[in-house]
């Protein structure tokens, strides 16, 4: 390549001509642009945005961009790896019954994905609050070229089901349905349906691998759905994405993956931040209220 010598230049309106080694800085993408002979590519082929790491794994070298935030990543021309989680639903409650966990945030991966230089705006879902003798309400989506994890739905009580929702939401009433965009494979799977008489259990949420059992005055309340491993953000596995557990006349453990656990009374557990694990479901009293969902995360990473 021959000798830079000419200057930087501080817009793109302003782009130099197509000598080999000419440089000029691209405010629309904020990246550094160099002309090699035959294109204009990005210096170093780097992209930029969120919490960035780097790990090797299998004879790899991945460099990670971790949004536990909205924010934008800058791309670059090359494939890239994501995981994309939901915020989670909030859970139900209501004073003298039950409430349903809340359903888990939708979850999407995929890898081999084409990007090119240009920004992306990324969205990170925030989790759903916790009902206060009422359902809670749906987590919201999250996003990164335009493919959208959709919120996971509230956790139900005796007198309104839970609402639907990616990672399936769910039952203090009947369980709400999970997989709202009808991705294949399934964002989520369904919220379980609660117990019509006394003690009034609480059902799970449904998570990012399994449905939230149905409960019932013999088993009780019943567990969120699991969620799913992934090992994009440090090359070991994770979990995200579990369902809230069923509160009510007995508690529920919250879901494998961030899921909040169920209360008898008070205020149950919120779904963990950052996995879009579903808040549990309360009863048993007036201060019952459902615990929060936890919010979505998004990671981005390729090969160095």
């Amino acid at each position: 390549m021959a000798l830079i010598t000419t200057q930087v230049q501080l817009t793109p309106s302003s782009t130099p001509s197509n000598t080999e080694g000419a440089m000029y800085y691209n405010s629309n993408t904020n990246v550094v642009m160099i002309y090699n002979g035959s294109e204009w590519e990005q210096i170093n082929n780097n992209a930029i945005g969120g919490i960035v790491t780097s790990y090797a794994d299998g004879g790899n070298t991945y460099r990670v961009h971790t949004f536990l935030t909205s924010g934008i990543f800058i791309g670059f021309s090359g494939n890239v790896d994501y995981l994309i989680v939901a915020g989670g639903g909030g859970g139900g409650a209501w004073d003298n019954r039950s409430g349903g966990g809340g359903g888990a945030g939708g979850y999407r991966t995929a890898s081999g994905v084409a990007v090119t230089s240009q920004r992306y705006t990324v969205v990170v879902g925030s989790g759903g609050t916790g009902g206060n003798q009422a359902t809670g309400t749906k987590g919201s989506d999250s996003a990164f070229n335009a493919i959208i994890a959709t919120g996971g739905g509230c956790g139900g009580y005796p007198g309104g089901d839970g609402g639907s929702g990616g990672g399936g939401s769910h039952g203090g009433g009947n369980g709400g349905s999970g997989n709202e965009g009808n991705y294949d494979p399934v964002e989520g799977y369904d919220g379980g349906d609660g117990s019509g008489e006394a003690p009034y259990n609480g059902s799970g949420g449904g998570g990012a691998s399994a449905a939230g059992a149905n409960s019932s005055v013999a088993v009780g309340s019943t567990a969120g759905g699991a969620g799913a491993t992934n090992d994009y953000r440090t090359g070991s596995n994770v979990t995200y994405a579990g369902g809230g557990g069923g509160g009510g006349g007995t508690a529920a453990a919250g879901g494998v993956g961030g899921g909040g656990a169920g209360a008898t009374s008070g205020t149950a557990t919120s779904g963990t931040a950052n996995t879009g694990g579903g808040g549990g479901g309360s009863g048993g009293g007036a201060s019952a209220i459902g615990g929060a969902g936890g919010s979505g995360i998004v990671v981005i990473r390729y090969t160095i």
